[in-house]
């Protein structure tokens, strides 16, 4: 069984699931569901999510903009 991964734009309301802090980062896995990283959280761990996730969708150039 394949899952379809559905882009949506990270928004405020999407929080760090480490620490509650706006989520820039969503990291799909295998089985369709999905962990949501704020910046920090994400480049501290990134080695290991990319080596599980199906997918990333990095929002990080967001801050270029802030």
């Amino acid at each position: 069984m394949t899952s379809t991964i559905t882009r949506t734009p990270l928004t405020a309301a999407d929080r760090c699931d480490r620490c509650a802090a706006q989520a820039l980062v969503r990291v799909f896995l295998e089985g369709g569901s999905a962990l949501q990283f704020c910046g920090h959280h994400f480049k501290e761990h990134e080695v290991r999510l990319r080596a599980v996730a199906v997918d990333v969708q990095d929002e990080t150039h967001q801050l270029d903009n802030a």
